[in-house]
Order: C-alpha cells, then sequence, then structure tokens
C-alpha cells in the first residue's frame, strides 16, 4: 500500500481523506491544512492525523494529495516532487502556465509521477461512449451551476469550462486552430457565465458554455461526428447514441429510414452502451496508485491538464480583446 498524506481539508478535501481512509490502495498517514483550527476541528471529527507541519507529512508519506486553493497548487507540488514524492493534484493544475510547465519539469528531474483531478474522465457516462467518439466535426457543451460563493475566487472558465475543456481535448486529435470568447462578470469579480467557440485545425468547432448563476444544474455535451450523434449527460450520467449506416435494400417494417436530396438512404439506429455505477473520485486517486505501482502512464498526466489550462487560459484572455 502506498502511503498517502493530504494537503487541504476543505469541502473537497474532507471527500479525499474519506476515501483514501477506506481505500485498499492506500495507507491514508494523515493531512496538513494552514489553518489549524480547521485542520483540529476535522482531526478531532474524524480521527484523522493532523500535521501542523507541512514538510514533516511530506517526509512521511510516498504520495501527496493536493486539495488546496489553485493558488497553492505549485508550491505544494513543488515541495513534494523536490522530496521524491509522487503528485496527484486537483484541477486546475496549477494558476499560471508557467507554473503548470515547471512541474513537468520537476516530473522529469525527480523521476516522479502525477495525475490531475480531472474527474469528469472517469464519469461513467463517459467512460461509456469515449471510444465511439471518433473525429467528431461539431462538438456543444454546457455546464450550468447554481451559484455557489466556493470557487468564485476564479473565472467560471477555470472553475466549470475546464471540466469540458479536458473531455474535449482527450477525445480530440487536432491541435486548436483559433479561440473566440466571451465572458460577463455578474456576481463575482470574475467572470459567471462565459461562452468559448474552440476552432480546431481539422475542422472541428466546440462550442463551450459554463455558468455559475443559473437557476438549475446542467452537465451535457454532444458530440456530431460522420454517421453518429453522441451525447453525454455527465450530472444523470446518462448517454444517447445515436448512428447510421446505408439502408438495406428490403427495410423492416420498424426501421426507420432517411433519404437525403441526392436520394441516399440511411438507416437510423440506436445503440444503448452499458454504463457502470462508480465512484469518480475513488477510481481516479486508485487509478492513479495503480499507474504508480505498475510504473504505467496515469490516465489524466500533468501534460494533459498542462494543455486543458493552456486552452482555458488563452479563453480567458480572448474575453479582453
Amino acid at each position: 500500500m502506498l502511503k498517502v498524506g493530504v494537503l487541504g481539508a476543505g469541502h473537497l478535501g474532507k471527500i479525499h481523506l474519506r476515501l483514501l481512509n477506506e481505500s485498499e490502495k492506500y495507507k491514508l498517514v494523515g493531512f496538513y491544512d494552514p489553518d489549524s483550527i480547521n485542520g483540529k476541528k476535522v482531526a478531532d471529527e474524524f480521527g484523522y492525523t493532523y500535521f501542523d507541519n507541512i514538510n514533516t507529512l511530506i517526509d512521511a508519506v510516498d504520495v501527496i494529495d493536493i486539495v488546496t486553493p489553485t493558488l497553492s497548487h505549485y508550491d505544494c507540488a513543488k515541495k513534494a516532487m523536490e522530496k521524491g514524492r509522487h503528485v496527484f493534484i486537483e484541477k486546475p493544475i496549477t494558476n499560471t502556465l508557467d507554473e503548470a510547465e515547471a512541474l513537468l519539469s520537476f516530473e522529469k528531474e525527480y523521476g516522479v509521477k502525477g495525475q490531475v483531478g480531472h474527474v469528469e474522465r472517469f464519469n461513467p457516462a463517459f467512460i461509456a461512449v469515449k471510444d465511439k467518439i471518433q473525429n467528431p466535426m461539431f462538438i456543444e457543451t454546457h455546464r450550468l451551476a447554481e451559484f455557489n460563493p466556493r470557487g468564485t475566487d476564479v473565472p467560471v472558465v477555470l472553475d466549470l469550462m475546464i471540466h469540458d475543456i479536458d473531455a474535449i481535448l482527450s477525445v480530440m486529435d487536432s491541435d486548436v486552430k483559433q479561440i473566440n470568447a466571451s465572458g460577463v462578470s455578474v456576481i463575482s469579480n470574475s467572470p459567471d457565465i462565459a461562452n468559448a467557440r474552440i476552432e480546431f485545425e481539422n475542422g472541428c468547432v466546440a462550442n463551450l458554455t459554463a455558468s455559475r448563476i443559473s437557476l438549475k444544474n446542467m452537465r451535457k455535451s454532444r458530440f456530431f461526428q460522420k454517421d453518429a450523434y453522441i451525447a453525454v449527460d455527465f450530472l444523470e450520467k446518462k448517454v444517447e447514441v445515436v448512428k447510421m449506416k446505408n439502408a438495406p435494400e428490403q427495410p423492416g417494417d420498424f426501421d426507420m429510414i432517411l433519404q437525403n436530396a441526392e436520394g441516399l438512404k440511411k438507416q437510423i439506429y440506436f445503440e444503448n452502451p452499458e454504463i457502470q455505477n462508480n465512484n469518480a473520485i475513488k477510481d481516479e486517486l486508485e487509478t492513479f496508485a495503480d499507474a504508480i505501482e505498475n510504473d504505467t502512464t496515469p490516465i489524466v498526466t500533468l501534460k494533459q491538464g498542462t494543455e486543458a489550462l493552456r486552452v482555458a487560459l488563452k479563453i480567458i484572455d480572448s474575453f479582453e480583446n
């Protein structure tokens, strides 16, 4: 079992602590939180060991799980990696691109592994259809959330939209060509609602919308490709796969047939991929343990986390142009 320590005991940090404590792949050594009052409160309530010194915790473990505010991700990861510790970092990977690229260098220099907490990659609905998404040419995503003061210290792009950016980049085999975006601040000092149009070199266009001032929650993505339409509901963990193939010469009574202007007939059929229920946060943490133990590539690498951040920051820059 890998010895693990958690940095940060806020809302998400407490979830990580519980899951790591339950995991058979990790031994939870303890946690550090710069707020000693909160740290001691969490320790008293749940029985986890509180470390009042970050370096003492790093020295005692094999893996550091960083669940702190984004501004401190870089400093925490740097401390851990310099001591040869593997790092799991909540999204976004860092506050700036320079910091993210520095972590990529540390990963090689110190021979450690890193993974970024882009949890939607482990959403069972996305897992069920990811391999079916092949060369999409139009993508549309909506990620809407009711207002919550937690997270408003960063633009909605880094808070919410980055989930969809990462998911899209994971299925695209093409570089980003151009980005146009707009964002509006309604309640916060940074944009609360944003829309981005990402054009890829292969001609694919992705239209992303994110809002944290909605009246209802929604996390949906739709992928359009040759002879297929794939919809993923990340919130409800449901999928819809509609495909087309050349129509048979003698269609059945219940076959759905479409005919275009040129007379080409296509048969529409539906696929129902099996969705395996899971705990996505637990899975992302435990697959990271597998990658360390088996010396394989983590599912969401630091490089992929860096690319998601790169696109997110370009979107934010586009607000000002």
